[in-house]
Parts: structure tokens; C-alpha cells; sequence
């Protein structure tokens, strides 16, 4: 087997031509330049295709229309290509490929979008480049609107890596150095220039120019990840002492109870919080919801964590054959990020169909067709909501986000014909091995009456303040992460977010554990855990008004429903993080003393 590898490996190097899919090229090859979308800086996610505005393509038309995987047609990538003779190792002097005289329409195309900032994004094998469309100059009355007309590709290649007939694109850069005057009826050309040198960058190393570590590994982010760990120390401390104080003295009582016999046993009251053990089990208001809420945030909990730390998965599937690409990171492959987090939300299904299941068989419910369905769903509803919205959006304003009704079709079979499947074999799992009640103690037929409680003990103000220092732990981090989503940042320090994952969930425990003395613990810990999102949702509003210059309806409808649902996940996340842990508590303090 391993000879007709090597044989199949060794007949594509020697036979089968290179391309931007494999990244080996051979001397005179054609190497194609992508046009991706074009989009007022301010705006990030406002994009439009690069020919949207009356640029003119080069006279190659060899390639019609880049076809784009899943998560590139879900961000809004539309590659065209430029028309460009471009060959490998093959200046090309300074060179016109078209020539255009801007009408009315033209002229009012490229002043809105140099009086907007506009930018634009290029691809030459996998690499982007970024460019401005023009520059005003405000020194005279009225300003004069320039574009810029020439591109100049500096362009490394590295031969060392793999041998002296095959080389790897490992630099890429552009210039934009000539300013032409807009005017309607002016005579535009357009230029190009392509200038190859050598490089000694390795091919898996390419990647660095655009990651900026002075700004994810500042020493800010280091001191906030410092404070949350001292944070978590001294809450877990002062979560021990004051559980400590109260059961060991609790304990104390019970056993000297054990000691006494079955008649002043009787003649006894219970008290503390071992009064309460025959409502402390019972099954919650609305248990199908409850269930489904609780297997999706153990489904959205899998699902974040598996990336985080698998972040370099892909990397050993690319081309193991060789050892050229065995450290390449799965944000320098356009798209696979979104690609990689839809194939492991689907494949994890299975988890929250036997969280969610498991859970409403020990409820004792009847409709688990109908609750597995729930699970299955809740999350891609809300997805597929906020999608469609943005989507109308989009489609007003022609822009590239709009999302093609054909990856419509492919996403919904996902949820259908893979998604639901899998969800349904972890709900029969889920049903047959942990769908047996295993509580402690029995639950009473009638519900204790609840006595008046002092204003802040009331569930409403818990679940409020709930979230608060959850939220605190992770607060700076947030910063990071908008700013490596809405910003021109590219968020690569995943062993910083998993270290922030595990204090945000040992915080969040903490937090439901000291709140989880009412019976009704089961909807107030997971709201009280959830709670999180709220506060962090209110911190997308700050960010938005004051750590951004976004404008426009589109970028606005965009930037809250995301968020809306980034906050929303994160809160199914907390939510069955505080649940969990205060289930665990109760259980383990309950299963501890005798009860009659």
C-alpha cells in the first residue's frame, strides 16, 4: 500500500501541472489573480463585488467565476477573475491592460467610493492582498477625488522546500503609486506590473505577516488573564469557606440526629436545607424547553471547545504526503473556519440529542419525538432567523453577503438529512442509558409552600446579577475578539481563549452554587449562568458606539443580529455550565445524609 502511494505521490510531482489548490508552481505556469469584493473601510462586513464598481477587467479570459466552498459563500466571498497575464518567475514591465473613458454613471461610482473610504481584497494562491480604490485630496475647495490606477505585485517564491523544478508563492505585496484626477468624460488607464524576487520565508510560515502580535499578546492581555486567574482563586476560596461554614455545621446537626432513635426522630423538625428534599428534585415549569436548552448549550459547549483546541486540524489532512505544509493554520485557508465549525456542529449532534434526551426521560416526559426535534432546531432557527433578515438586507443593497439560495438548500439539508439524524440517535442513546432517575431522595406529590424571601433573594434579581462576574472574567477578552471579528484583526492566541474558557466556567459554577438554595434551582442556575450573554450583548452596544465607526443600515442590522446570536449561544453555553455544576452540588450534599 504504501508503494502505491509513494508511486501516485511521485507521478503528481512529476506529471501533474501545479495550481493555487496544491501551491507548487513550475516556471512559466499561469498564475491566477483573484478580484474578491470591494467595501467602505468602516465597515467591514459591507462588501460588494470587486467589478460592482467600473474597474475593467484584463484581457485574459481564460477563467470565468471562482466557485466558492460553503463557508466562503456564507462570508460573502465572490472571487472573479482579473483578467491578468500573470506566469511564474516572469516580470512583466509596467504594462496597460485597459483603457476606459468614465462616463457620468462612472465618474459618481468612484467618487462615492473614494469619498467612502472604499477598500479592496485581491487573492493570488490563497494569499489576500488589501488596496485602497482612492484618496481625496481636501487641501483644495472642492476636494479632488483620485483613484489609483496602477498595481504593482511584488511577488517571493521559495524553491528550497521542495526541490529545484517545483516552487512555493511565499510573499506577496502591492502598491498602488499613481494617482489619476476623476473627472466625467476623463480617459482612465489602467496598469499593471508584476516584479518576482527569491525569499527564504518558508512556505508554513507565510501566514505571519498578517497576524499582529503586538496587539493579541500586549501585555494588557496578558495582566487581564492574570487578574481573572487571581479572580477564580479567591472565588473558589470564598465559595469553599462560606460552603464550608454551613455544612459542616449542618452535617454536625444531621448526625447527631442519625444517632437518636426512630421516636425523638419523629418527634423532631427537619431544618436547614434538608427540609426541602422532597422539592429540591422536582421536575421543572416547561421540561421539554428546559431539556432542549440544556442539550443545546452542551452541544454549542463541544462544539467551541473541540475547535479551540483542534484549531490545527485540517492542517494535517492537507498534504501529509509532504512535509512542506505540515504547519499550516486553519486561518490562512479562506473560509475553512466557518466550513470546519458547520461540519463539527452537525457531527456533534449526537451530544445534544443524549443531553436533552437523557434529561426529559428523567423528567419523565412523554413527547421526546417532539423535544428531540426542539433540540435539534433551536439553535439553527434562531441562525436561519437573524440570516434571513440580513439576508433581505443584503439583497437591497446588492451586496456580496447576500447568501445564494442554492447554500439555502445545502444548509437546511445539513439540518435535515444530518443534523436531525444524529440528534435523534443521541436522544435514543440518551432515553436507554442515563434516562433512569437517580436522585437522592424522593420528590414530595405536593409542593412545599414557599415563605417569603427578602428582596435579594428573589430568583429574578439572582438571575440578574447572576451574570455579572462571569462577565468580568472574560470582559477583555471580548474586546479581543470583536476586534479580531469587526475589525481588520486576525484572532489566532486560541490558547488564550480556551485558558479564558475554563475560568468563565469555573466562575459561572461558583456564582450558580452559592445561588442554588431554592428548589426552583433548576430554571434559576441555568438563567442566572445565561445571564452572562446579557451583559455581554450590552457590551457589543458600547463597542459598537464608541470602539467603532460603522454606519448604515446594513453594517448596523448585521453587526446586532450576529452578536444577537453570538450572545445568544454563549448564554446556552453558561447557561448549562451553572446548571451543571449547581446539579452537581445538590446532588453530592443530598446523597451525603440519611433521608427518610
Amino acid at each position: 500500500m504504501r508503494c502505491v502511494v509513494c508511486a501516485l505521490v511521485l507521478w503528481a510531482y512529476l506529471f501533474v501541472e501545479g495550481d493555487e489548490h496544491d501551491h507548487l508552481y513550475r516556471d512559466g505556469e499561469e498564475i491566477v489573480l483573484w478580484m474578491n469584493t470591494v467595501g467602505p473601510y468602516s465597515n467591514r462586513q459591507e462588501t460588494y463585488t470587486y467589478f460592482s464598481l467600473p474597474f475593467c477587467r484584463g484581457p485574459k479570459y481564460s477563467i470565468s467565476h471562482y466557485h466558492e466552498t460553503l463557508g466562503e459563500a456564507l462570508l460573502g466571498v465572490e472571487l472573479d477573475y482579473s483578467g491578468l497575464d500573470i506566469k511564474f518567475k516572469e516580470n512583466v514591465e509596467k504594462m496597460e491592460f485597459c483603457k476606459k473613458t468614465l462616463s457620468e454613471e462612472d465618474y459618481k461610482q468612484f467618487v462615492f467610493a473614494v469619498r467612502n473610504n472604499y477598500w479592496y481584497q485581491m487573492y493570488l494562491d490563497e494569499l489576500p492582498m488589501y488596496g485602497m480604490v482612492g484618496e481625496v485630496d481636501s487641501s483644495i475647495t472642492p476636494p479632488n477625488y483620485r483613484l489609483f490606477t496602477h498595481k504593482k505585485l511584488e511577488i517571493g517564491y521559495n524553491g528550497k522546500q521542495v526541490g529545484d523544478s517545483l516552487f512555493l508563492i511565499v510573499d506577496i505585496n502591492v502598491t498602488s503609486d499613481v494617482r489619476v484626477s476623476l473627472a466625467p468624460g476623463a480617459s482612465i488607464s489602467f496598469t499593471y506590473e508584476v516584479v518576482w524576487k527569491s525569499s527564504d520565508v518558508e512556505f508554513d510560515k507565510r501566514f505571519e505577516k498578517y497576524l499582529d502580535p503586538t496587539f493579541f499578546q500586549h501585555r494588557i492581555h496578558w495582566f487581564s488573564i492574570f487578574n481573572s486567574f487571581m479572580m477564580v482563586i479567591f472565588l473558589v476560596g470564598l465559595v469553599w469557606m462560606i460552603l464550608m461554614r454551613t455544612l459542616r455545621k449542618d452535617y454536625a446537626r444531621y448526625q447527631k440526629d442519625e444517632d437518636l432513635d426512630d421516636m425523638e426522630r419523629d418527634l423532631g423538625d427537619e431544618y436547614g436545607w434538608k427540609q426541602v428534599h422532597g422539592d429540591v428534585f422536582r421536575t421543572p415549569s416547561f421540561p421539554m424547553l428546559f431539556s432542549s436548552l440544556v442539550g443545546t448549550g452542551y452541544h454549542v459547549f463541544a462544539v467551541a471547545n473541540f475547535i479551540r483546541s483542534k484549531f490545527g486540524l485540517l492542517k494535517k489532512y492537507m498534504c501529509d504526503m509532504t512535509s512542506v505544509f505540515g504547519n499550516l493554520a486553519l486561518y490562512a485557508l479562506r473560509g475553512s473556519l466557518l466550513s470546519a465549525a458547520i461540519f463539527v456542529y452537525a457531527a456533534a449532534s449526537p451530544v445534544n440529542g443524549f443531553a436533552g434526551g437523557s434529561m426529559y426521560a428523567r423528567f419523565g416526559g412523554k413527547q421526546w419525538i417532539r423535544q428531540m426535534v426542539c433540540g435539534a432546531f433551536l439553535l439553527p432557527s434562531l441562525i436561519s432567523s437573524v440570516a434571513f433578515l440580513v439576508n433581505i438586507v443584503a439583497i437591497s443593497y446588492h451586496a456580496s453577503r447576500a447568501i445564494p439560495f442554492t447554500i439555502m438548500l445545502a444548509v437546511t439539508a445539513i439540518c435535515l438529512f444530518v443534523i436531525l439524524p444524529l440528534t435523534l440517535v443521541g436522544t435514543v442513546l440518551g432515553r436507554n442509558v442515563k434516562g433512569q432517575s437517580g436522585n437522592p431522595c424522593r420528590v414530595n406529590a405536593v409542593p412545599r409552600p414557599i415563605p417569603d424571601k427578602k428582596w435579594f433573594l428573589e430568583p429574578s434579581l439572582i438571575i440578574l446579577l447572576g451574570g455579572v462576574l462571569p462577565f468580568g472574567s472574560i470582559f477583555i477578552e471580548m474586546y479581543f475578539i470583536f476586534t479580531s471579528f469587526w475589525a481588520y484583526k486576525i484572532y489566532y492566541v486560541y490558547g488564550f481563549m480556551l485558558l479564558v474558557t475554563l475560568i468563565l466556567a469555573i466562575v459561572t459554577m461558583c456564582v450558580t452554587v452559592v445561588n442554588c438554595g431554592s428548589f426552583f434551582r433548576r430554571w434559576t442556575s441555568f438563567l442566572a449562568g445565561a445571564s452572562t450573554s446579557f451583559y455581554v450583548y450590552l457590551y457589543s452596544i458600547y463597542y459598537f458606539l464608541f470602539k467603532t465607526k460603522m454606519y448604515g443600515l446594513f453594517q448596523t442590522v448585521f453587526y446586532f443580529g450576529y452578536m444577537g446570536l453570538f450572545s445568544a449561544a454563549l448564554g446556552f453555553m453558561c447557561g448549562t455550565i451553572g446548571y451543571w455544576g449547581a446539579a452537581k452540588f445538590i446532588h453530592k450534599i443530598y446523597s451525603t445524609v440519611k433521608i427518610d
